[in-house]
């Protein structure tokens, strides 16, 4: 959120007038700081001068197209919210689209308050996991101390020091303690992308913390098919 106005700053750039200022009145009437831009050039300007806080970008624009613009935003700032608006449904833009790093894929004409519900969820979203990144750094997991700045996991009278994707993972799993750390937030936040071969190099660093774990018996690093993992320390499940 912007520190003046406590709002929360979204960028909308999409080169239909009338669409893009009935879609910025809406937000603004829901209490967002909404900047509103006609093609991806001019919206990739203002993003690189300000701060905010979710992105909404139309796929067909002149200038810059939707996916060059977010594949620019995305190199200044991975964490971002980004909701594509597009009056196709093709799957091969969604796909693209998800691998560039969006959030949402929206289809022209839609329910203005289901696009609400959506922002708002990564709003909420995006904001917790930061925080919490941010604020803390030691974890307990079970009879293990993990420090996730020294990037080292202590317990059994040992020491296991992690690789920075290896000490990122972990933080992110215990950010989501108990319950499932969907795959492809894991991919986004650590690895910036997710295809095919950044989830199987995941896949290698689940295997090595679920290693570093192991020798507690109260702790377990789950698959969870088609969703994620889930750090599991049994005796603080609710």
């Amino acid at each position: 959120m912007t520190l003046l106005t406590g709002k929360s700053k979204i960028l909308i750039a999409e080169d239909d007038t009338n669409f893009g200022m009935v879609l910025k009145d809406y937000l603004n009437m829901q209490d967002f700081d909404v900047h509103l831009y006609r093609d991806g050039a001019e919206a990739l300007k203002h993003f690189e001068k300000g701060k905010f806080d979710l992105c909404i970008f139309d796929v067909m624009m002149p200038v810059m197209d939707g996916f060059t613009l977010a594949e620019k935003i995305k190199d200044k700032d991975k964490n971002i919210p980004l909701i594509f608006l597009t009056a196709k449904s093709m799957k091969v833009d969604m796909i693209k689209g998800f691998k560039i790093g969006a959030d949402d894929y929206i289809t022209k004409p839609f329910d203005s308050e289901i696009l609400l519900l959506k922002i708002k969820a990564l709003l909420n979203r995006s904001e917790t996991i930061t925080q919490k990144l941010n604020e803390q750094h030691i974890f307990k997991i079970g009879k293990f101390t993990f420090n996730s700045k020294l990037r080292t996991i202590n317990g059994f009278n040992k020491e296991q020091k992690l690789s920075p994707k290896e000490a990122s993972l972990l933080a992110l799993l215990c950010v989501y303690l108990n319950d499932i750390l969907p795959r492809e937030i894991a991919l986004r936040k650590i690895w910036d992308d997710d295809n095919y071969f950044t989830a199987r190099s995941m896949d290698v660093f689940i295997t090595k913390l679920r290693k570093y774990l192991k020798e507690d018996d109260n702790v377990e690093l789950m698959n969870v098919h088609g969703n994620g993992y889930r750090l599991v320390v049994k005796d603080q499940l609710q």
